[in-house]
């Protein structure tokens, strides 16, 4: 369809289901977040990109695809923690994100609905439905982003979490070859159970070396992976077929032959013209819904890690960051890696989006630790406390995968020889209290400061406030300005840092004190 489309507002967020990270039923982060959990929120109608550009004349700009995180199942482009005027602006480049199908619908492994041979292109014979949507983008913007004053020879990958995950997939794409020339990933993991050796004990910090251990299970039976190999994503989707044959059809009894009665074509005709809601209901009620990149040797090759230590990816700049306290956010899941350790949040969902939606970070204070962590737990700092435990999530759940991943990049980008590849680390936790406790430096809580935005997102009431601020806008300030530097060298050091950054082993931290930035590099020995 040809002709000029009204760009007024976002577009729609992606079918998904309810989150505190997610849309809402109004799109934007709003008190309607907190009564749609649970259900499904979004359309099917939904993939569409953004662009923001300085307010200039100036062309062949470098230009940001912004891929965002939630798991790859819930996530949206209108957070107004991703709006990308003020990054475009402090920058100089072109900012651009874009939406991407969420949950089953971005990522199921069923022959069916597959593409390939005479009805798709070469390639898409792949359940890997998200990714496509990524590269569509890339695609995009290589034809059409000169008319928005970006250089298409000049394009950062980027993502957070499984925006993140993505991309780094898409970095052993062969199709996806051409299309970036540059990756600034932050928290994204693409190992296997099998690049995970040792066990749990094996990685414990002295101070929790005498937790009771449940068996001592080893490391690569902990599903610390977020990828599928071909063989599993198959088992878990026919799994998902079986509870969507029978959803909202009364053609078939679906208790006594939902699949052998059916063609395929009438199976993919039967899922196509499902309702998304109803088809997303389905598969959260069924407990499937997990999803992620699918190794299915078609796409992606079967090892990702494994192609990049074998020369099969995309050699490029690579600028990597996680943050000091990853695990925070993902506390709930210490009762469930073997350990004797419990569940830490008192309070979850709708009760805790409540908290932070209206809290007031300039008011005098009413919440209490206590109030959120409970006391077995408490105080944070103690032998085997609150940071002790959430540490071992940071630990498990992403400092492993990505020494996996920057070791094996560094054997094929030594320094000094090819793109280079930088680490950073996060480490702001000057929130009003309790919030610099309860996350510190979790996950996802460097995008204000990547997007210079602490003003109506998920994040701003419990970052702000007056307190932080010159601190907090001053690392912004230098966050930004490297990330500008990176994009238009491949390297990010920037006079705005105040100091030297060497490539990984070696690592930049960034913080802040209350009123100043507080950038320090961590150099390998």
């Amino acid at each position: 369809m040809g002709g000029i489309r009204s760009a007024k507002k976002f577009g729609n967020a992606c079918l998904q289901i309810g989150t505190t990270f997610g849309p809402g039923t109004n799109n934007t982060y709003d008190a309607a977040i907190g009564t749609s959990l649970g259900k499904p929120v979004g359309s099917e109608d939904c993939l569409y990109i953004n662009i923001w550009r300085p307010a200039t004349a100036d062309k062949n700009l470098p230009v940001l695809l912004f891929l965002h995180g939630g798991s790859n199942v819930s996530g949206y482009t209108a957070d107004p923690m991703l709006d990308g005027a003020a990054l475009a602006k402090a920058a100089g480049v072109v900012v651009i994100t874009a939406s991407y199908r969420l949950g089953v619908l971005g990522f199921i492994n069923l022959p069916q609905l597959r593409l390939g041979g005479a009805e798709g292109a070469a390639g898409e014979d792949s359940g890997n439905f998200a990714l496509l949507d990524n590269m569509a983008a890339l695609h995009f913007i290589r034809d059409n982003v000169a008319n928005f004053g970006g250089d298409p020879g000049n394009v950062t990958l980027s993502g957070q979490s499984a925006g993140a995950v993505n991309l780094l997939a898409l970095m052993a794409a062969p199709r996806a070859k051409g299309l970036f020339h540059k990756v600034f990933e932050m928290s994204g993991s693409i190992s296997l159970p099998e690049n995970y050796t040792g066990t749990i004990s094996s990685v414990l910090p002295p101070s929790l070396a005498g937790l009771t251990l449940l068996g001592d299970p080893p490391l690569s039976s902990l599903g610390l992976t977020v990828l599928s190999s071909a063989k599993a994503s198959l088992k878990k989707d026919e799994l998902i077929l079986q509870a969507l044959l029978g959803a909202g059809d009364t053609s078939v009894d679906a208790a006594s032959a939902p699949i052998g009665v059916r063609t395929p074509a009438q199976i993919a005709e039967h899922l196509r013209s499902m309702d998304g809601a109803a088809l997303l209901t389905a598969v959260n009620n069924a407990k499937l819904g997990g999803a992620g990149p699918i190794l299915d040797n078609t796409l992606l090759p079967p090892d990702l890690i494994g192609a990049i230590a074998a020369d099969k990816y995309q050699k490029v700049p690579v600028l990597a960051g996680t943050t000091r306290d990853e695990g925070k956010l993902f506390a709930s899941q210490l009762a469930t890696i073997g350990l004797n350790l419990k569940d830490p949040w008192k309070v979850k969902g709708a009760q805790r989006f409540s908290m932070m939606f209206d809290f007031d970070p300039d008011a005098a204070p009413r919440l209490t630790v206590k109030d959120i962590i409970h006391g077995d737990y408490l105080p944070v700092g103690k032998k085997r406390g609150y940071n002790e435990a959430t540490n071992l999530m940071t630990k498990l759940g992403f400092e492993l995968s990505r020494d996996h991943l920057l070791d094996t990049l560094r054997k094929r980008q030594p320094p000094g020889d090819g793109p280079g590849v930088w680490s950073f680390r996060f480490d702001w936790a000057q929130e009003p209290p309790p919030w610099n406790d309860v996350f510190g430096a979790a996950h996802a809580f460097e995008l204000p400061f990547v997007f210079g935005n602490f003003q109506g997102t998920g994040l701003s009431n419990v970052m702000g406030g007056k307190a932080n601020e010159q601190g907090r806008l001053a690392l912004s300030k230098a966050v930004m300005a490297s990330v500008g530097a990176f994009m238009r060298s491949g390297n990010p050091n920037t006079p705005e840092l105040g100091a030297t950054w060497e490539q990984w082993p070696s690592q930049m931290l960034f913080d802040a004190t209350l009123t100043a930035q507080k950038t320090t590099p961590v150099y390998a020995p």
